[in-house]
């Protein structure tokens, strides 16, 4: 088995054809269709089934599929990391972030790391649940990634600050007369809320619950930018991180009182190399507001 054929398994996993991969791959379509039948002879199973809407892995498929990723990772690592100077660093750099968390902090950081090492690569991607966040980060899949902190948080995690919490009501709500609104004064309220198995939805729940109140579900969402849209056109309300909001939205934004922070970490892969320390020293120069002093830090659930 080599690397290449991980390459074009893994293209035509994600394509859902074999040329689509080609066309990706940049290499003629007979040559990835030879190295997948060659894989799959020498592995002694089937990875793809042929259906109507084109080659999906089969089950031994998509588990061999998550070692190829890895494998696929760790090559490029490795190459990325030979070839780095201490002025050019290239190769690619897979970041996750959890959503809702450094929405502004990490675009300008990754934009400054791309304006000083043009060469290289930065893939990154949203993931809105921090189990699934942690089984990433220990397959070895991630090269950095921005989360909040919880239960499972790594020691050797690095604590950047934290993001304060804020709710989003509909136009001419009477709390918006409040500076800070408090969460009891919201019984009753329909919520806008997150994917099931999300921390925002995660931090939500704690936080009315730890107010007595059950959040009555008006919709669920899986974009921070959609719950803020629905709710200031008075679906219902919702709670989010601060940073989450897009620009336009702050007239119906409102910090709760008490205070409500949630603590912001990066993880690293154990062998990080120069570009994920760039990042991390990057994203220690952003604004991080800390806690207000009579903050609570919700820090239990992930």
């Amino acid at each position: 088995m080599s690397l290449r054929q991980f390459e074009y398994a893994l293209a035509v996993a994600e394509e859902g054809s074999v040329t689509a991969a080609a066309e990706r791959l940049h290499v003629a379509q007979p040559s990835v269709s030879q190295q997948i039948r060659g894989l799959e002879r020498e592995l002694g199973v089937k990875l793809f089934a042929r259906t109507p809407t084109g080659l999906v892995p089969t089950t031994v498929g998509r588990a061999f599929l998550r070692e190829a990723e890895v494998a696929v990772s760790a090559s490029r690592r490795a190459r990325a990391t030979a070839r780095a100077g201490a002025e050019d660093l290239v190769g690619e750099l897979v970041v996750a972030v959890q959503m809702g968390f450094g929405t502004r902090q990490l675009p300008r950081a990754l934009g400054e790391l791309r304006r000083r090492h043009p060469r290289l690569e930065i893939t990154v991607f949203e993931e809105p649940s921090a189990a699934e966040l942690d089984r990433l980060c220990r397959r070895g899949a991630l090269d950095f990634a921005l989360m909040a902190a919880c239960d499972r948080t790594p020691s050797d995690a690095h604590r950047l600050g934290y993001e304060e919490l804020v709710v989003v009501l509909g136009e001419g709500h009477p709390q918006l007369e409040s500076e800070r609104v408090e969460l009891s004064g919201l019984k009753g309220e329909p919520w806008v809320r997150f994917d099931r198995d999300s921390t925002l939805d995660a931090v939500l729940v704690e936080a009315v619950q730890d107010h007595g109140l059950t959040p009555v579900t008006a919709a669920r969402v899986s974009q921070a930018a959609t719950a803020v849209r629905w709710a200031a056109e008075g679906l219902g309300v919702t709670l989010l991180p601060a940073s989450a909001v897009p620009p336009g939205h702050e007239h119906v934004v409102r910090p709760v009182a008490p205070a409500l922070s949630r603590p912001v970490i990066a993880v690293l892969r154990r062998d990080a190399g120069p570009a994920e320390r760039t990042l991390l020293e990057l994203l220690r120069k952003e604004k991080w507001p800390g806690p207000a002093p009579e903050a609570v830090s919700l820090s239990r659930n992930s």
